[in-house]
């Protein structure tokens, strides 16, 4: 899993190359990789409109989205196994019917 960092820091890192300082030494002087800066700066052009992606706030709202369709698709397999273990059949309309 990728490092988190707080988007104070990634603020102040951007802010530093914007002033002037290039990439490769704001990395250096801060342990940080030149890749994660340029996909801030990228993220950063893509948030103010001035390149074509999803926006920081999208992202988000799919990743959520992502993640609770995930833990319904867990809900569903669970309810599913129990009715098999039940002897019961789930019909798509939502009702239930004994197996013969």
């Amino acid at each position: 899993m990728p490092k988190r960092y707080p988007p104070e820091f990634r603020r102040k890192v951007l802010d530093l190359v914007a002033s002037g300082r290039r990439v490769a030494q704001v990395a250096s002087d801060l342990d940080n990789s030149e890749q994660t800066i340029y996909v801030w700066r990228r993220q950063e052009l893509i948030d103010s409109g001035q390149l074509p992606g999803a926006t920081s706030t999208e992202q988000a709202e799919l990743t959520a989205a992502r993640r609770r369709i995930a833990q319904l698709e867990a809900e569903v397999a669970i309810h599913r196994r129990a009715a098999e273990l039940l002897g019961e059949v789930v019909s798509p309309k939502g009702g239930l019917r004994r197996s013969r």
